[in-house]
């Protein structure tokens, strides 16, 4: 699963990290969505957009015009990649563009979602992303467990809220460090699938086993490192996020 595109070798959240993703191979896309100023689902990882574009502020209270304005992509070395300068490639991503970029890729792709959003938009971005899951027809798979999209969130009450309007759709309870109760290893109400950092699973990888054995699938961030590949494969999770999809299908044998 690709994390924010193939962001290793293009700017994250950009079009070209995900085109990059998908000519590498990756399996499955991940993004984190923001809510604009004026309703917009976008792909920015941090609350504000000084680290990643060449503009300041917070995405909430920017309008989606605000943000096409800036550019996404200086922040890395175009050097490697003429298509860094076309705009078109580093200004900021919708989520529907980048629904549109999988929807043509001749091939199935999954998406993992992650929810981003301050507490004055609490419910909101939940609402806006299952709408436009439903305009591309991705909000009711047609049994349980063939859905190309699941949802992640290090917020509870964010997954319940999913979970409640849309129970088809899995979600992925993210957590950075070892929960109070990682010998029940439980999930909060409304998670599906457990989603622990690496550095989580090198320091307690029995808590993956003792997840499996629960019933709960792993999927773990951001694996970037062959050892760590590695380990992941030996305990048998079942989805790695990274930032370098070619070269870990390449780990895996995949190329």
């Amino acid at each position: 699963m690709a994390h924010r595109g193939a962001s290793e070798d293009a700017p994250e959240h950009t079009l070209a990290a995900y085109v990059r993703a998908i000519e590498d191979g990756a399996d499955a896309l991940e993004c984190d969505v923001r809510l604009t100023a004026d309703g917009h689902l976008v792909c920015v990882h941090d609350r504000r957009v000084n680290r990643t574009s060449n503009g300041r502020g917070a995405v909430s209270a920017l309008e989606l015009a605000d943000l096409a304005a800036l550019d996404f992509g200086s922040w890395r070395d175009s050097e490697e990649s003429p298509d860094w300068k076309d705009p078109g490639f580093t200004s900021v991503l919708t989520l529907e563009r980048l629904l549109e970029l999988v929807a043509d890729a001749g091939r199935r792709i999954e998406l993992a979602i992650e929810t981003k959003h301050p507490t004055r938009w609490a419910g909101q971005v939940e609402e806006r992303l299952l709408h436009l899951l439903k305009r591309f027809g991705l909000d009711a798979p047609a049994a349980p467990g063939e859905s190309p999209v699941r949802v992640m969130s290090f917020s509870a009450r964010s997954l319940h809220r999913i979970a409640y309007a849309a129970p088809n759709i899995p979600t992925v309870y993210l957590m950075q460090f070892l929960p109070l109760r990682a010998r029940e290893a439980r999930l909060p109400a409304g998670a599906r699938i457990a989603g622990p950092g690496i550095r989580l699973v090198r320091n307690h990888p029995s808590y993956v086993e003792r997840l499996h054995a629960a019933g709960h699938q792993v999927h773990v961030w951001t694996v970037n490192e062959p050892a760590d590949v590695d380990l992941c494969v030996s305990l048998g999770v079942e989805a790695i996020i990274t930032n370098r999809p070619r070269q870990v299908l390449s780990r895996l044998g995949r190329l």
